[in-house]
């Protein structure tokens, strides 16, 4: 391979990495453990007036 090939080779693969943190991060929202839901939803029906 010559040199110039391989240094664009490297500045491509530089780029399109930078161009990947850039990007903004998918549609779909981020998972969130059972254990973790249960704990969000604990303070959430503790907060709740009970009558």
């Amino acid at each position: 391979m010559n040199r110039k090939k391989k240094i664009s080779q490297i500045f491509k693969k530089r780029l399109k990495k930078a161009n990947a943190k850039k990007a903004p991060l998918s549609t779909k929202p981020r998972y969130i453990s059972k254990a973790d839901r249960v704990d969000i939803e604990k303070p959430a029906s503790d907060a709740a007036p009970t009558s």
